[in-house]
């Protein structure tokens, strides 16, 4: 690599690229915003891969797609440097080690999570999720909600999903059907302000500068979309139709690969917005985890490496050693299998919106018309973050329902974790640590 600012970096071996793309899936703490710092940090500063504005440019496209935006923006800077086999190297192993180490949690979880031990830890770390979920909902809706239209839609979604029980799925749609239409009759209120920072920044010339001409694989062309997409869907099929084959459509298996189809391309906004969807699928529908489980699991999310959307990784698993769905002797197997299979199907929609979708999205991309749903969208995810955390606060304040005691030291550990993160602006993964050893000194 090389460190002189004035001249600009070689441009990285398809080797030297999967080297840091593995070491980003052991160190990606934080969730997305950490997770793009780093890349930031290492790609556009340190490296010098990527300018800053083709950086922002590629995350703005990452921003309006459904799925991980952390993840997607690997993949699509991987596959601007190493085409189709540098998109699925760094795609993949942004995520590959947080499965690896989620399938070994889950084991432990599933083994000896009533241990005392374990459950301090995670007694402690359950206040601090709520606190974090919190400060999701506050991160997104001071960025979002830029006027009062934009604040009444998150309003409204916040009563649909909580008053009325409306399913997620809906609200997605009649959000971006409002986003649509006040982008056209009001542009003004559903228009993007700005980008994810300034591109004023200069860091000396990069592999992909600023005026560095696409690509040729990144071109839009017709047919290599179609081909791209018949792909993605032999792939999607292929295996959904085998395990139905296999197990039959109300099978366990079949059911997750189609359940988290529709979660993958639900997930404007990120995790947190369709964890009410993955709760009232996983715990309401199919009664594959306890609402107590599903709190665990995105506690155990927020400890690992590895896009937040994991979550859906562990709920697999346990759901699969739950139903023991191999025999009572082969639970570990079939929560493993599980967990694969969740990924399988809540990654692949990432990998074809990049491959296919990207030059098709650039085309498009500061055009208020398509803009404008995403607006609205973004809008009601706030309400439904909202919705989350009331859900989490009231299962974790008071674990007996209404009608048992309120857990005083749940809600003040809870409030210290909000300090932490409005106050003293410490990290998630500090927060969470100090948490599970309070949580534990006072299970001790």
């Amino acid at each position: 690599m090389n460190q002189n600012p004035q001249q600009a970096p070689f441009s990285p071996s398809l080797a030297e690229a999967s080297r840091f793309w593995l070491k980003l899936g052991f160190i990606s703490f934080g969730g997305p915003a950490g997770q793009i710092a780093i890349m930031h940090q290492e790609l556009v500063e340190r490296r010098r891969w990527i300018s800053e504005t083709r950086y922002l440019h590629a995350l703005n496209y990452c921003m309006v797609l459904p799925g991980p935006e952390a993840q997607q923006l690997a993949t699509y800077i991987g596959w601007l440097l190493h085409k189709t086999p540098g998109a699925l190297i760094a795609g993949g192993l942004f995520f590959l080690p947080a499965l690896l180490i989620l399938i070994g949690l889950g084991w432990v979880y599933m083994r000896f999570g009533d241990l005392p031990t374990v459950a301090g830890l995670l007694y402690g770390i359950k206040p601090a999720v709520t606190a974090i979920v919190l400060f999701a909902a506050y991160r997104i809706g001071s960025r979002a909600l830029k006027n009062r239209w934009l604040w009444a839609m998150a309003a409204a979604a916040f009563i649909a999903i909580f008053a009325l029980q409306l399913p997620f799925p809906l609200i997605v749609i009649a959000a971006g059907l409002i986003g649509a239409a006040g982008g056209k009759w009001a542009p003004q209120y559903f228009a993007v302000g700005g980008g994810h920072g300034s591109t004023k920044a200069n860091f000396g010339p990069a592999v992909i500068d600023d005026d560095t001409p696409t690509p040729e694989h990144a071109l839009f062309r017709w047919g290599k979309f179609y081909r791209l997409l018949a792909i993605g869907l032999v792939l999607w099929a292929g295996v959904l139709g085998w395990l139905c084959a296999q197990y039959g459509w109300q099978g366990g298996l079949t059911q997750m690969g189609w359940f988290f189809t529709k979660a993958a391309w639900l997930t404007f906004g990120g995790a947190y917005a369709v964890l009410p969807y993955v709760y009232q699928g996983a715990v309401e529908q199919y009664h594959w985890l306890t609402p107590q489980q599903m709190i665990d699991a995105l506690a155990l999310g927020e400890t690992t490496p590895g896009p937040l959307i994991m979550v859906n990784t562990f709920v697999g698993f346990v759901a699969g050693w739950g139903q023991a769905w191999f025999g009572a002797d082969s639970a570990f197997l079939a929560g493993s299998v599980a967990a694969m299979v969740v990924t399988y199907f809540t990654y692949l929609p990432s990998f074809l919106f990049i491959l296919a979708g990207g030059p098709l999205v650039e085309t498009t991309h500061g055009n208020l018309k398509f803009t404008a749903p995403l607006t609205g969208v973004t809008a009601a995810v706030v309400g439904v973050i909202v919705n989350l955390a009331v859900f989490f606060a009231y299962h974790v304040f008071w674990p007996q329902g209404w009608n048992g005691s309120f857990d005083l030291f749940a809600a003040g550990l809870s409030l210290a974790a909000l300090l932490a993160l409005f106050r003293f602006k410490l990290g998630i993964i500090p927060v969470i640590a100090g948490a599970a050893l309070g949580g534990w000194l006072w299970m001790l």
